[in-house]
């Protein structure tokens, strides 16, 4: 029996209690055996300029990480070409990790741009999608509705944005509750954001 993983990607900059919340709910409440939180390099789609270190980054995740035994820190893109496309992500750890099974964790607001994802064809056809909910607008791809690989889940909805905890942090405010206290610890020492 191959070991189950859900792949939980993010620029996680910073990583805070809306990303835990969500990751440890889907491997709580699934038959996930581990979360594998990919700290994705560079999205395409996002302005590097306010990106943090890939490494500091990795260590924010990896803090979080040493509370919670089924969550595991990953750094698996930071070797692959850039610009990153999950579909060669994926490859990558098929190949690498042959027992293990995949499975993709996105939001619902990536499932509504899920058909614009580079060979996303390929994506459904070889894992699972386990999507969480958000608010967001648009309407889902009717293929995607009722699609046997994707699986919706009723889990908490977070609405915090790693964009509004920077933007508190450089305006001097206190964001300790929405961060895990590594984390904070972490941002604090090291003087991140503001």
């Amino acid at each position: 029996m191959k070991k189950k993983v859900g792949l939980f990607f993010g620029t996680f900059n910073p990583i805070h209690i809306g990303h835990l919340i969500i990751a440890n709910h889907l491997v709580q409440y699934s038959d996930l055996d581990e979360m594998w939180l990919v700290v994705t390099p560079h999205n395409p789609h996002k302005k590097k300029s306010s990106l943090l270190d890939n490494n500091h980054r990795y260590d924010m995740v990896w803090n979080l990480c040493e509370d919670y035994p089924q969550l595991k820190p990953s750094n698996i893109e930071f070797g692959l070409p850039q610009p990153n496309y999950t579909v060669k992500t994926l490859a990558h750890l098929e190949e690498k990790f042959p027992k293990y099974e995949f499975t993709l964790i996105m939001g619902e607001d990536n499932l509504k741009s899920f058909h614009k994802w580079k060979n996303h064809e390929i994506i459904l056809d070889r894992h699972d999608i386990i999507v969480y909910p958000r608010f967001s607008e648009g309407e889902t791809a009717p293929e995607f509705l009722n699609h046997s690989r994707i699986q919706k889940v009723d889990a908490p909805k977070i609405e915090i944005s790693s964009t509004f905890i920077r933007q508190a942090i450089k305006e001097g405010r206190d964001v300790r509750p929405m961060l895990p206290d590594s984390v904070w610890r972490y941002i604090d020492q090291l003087g991140f954001y503001r």
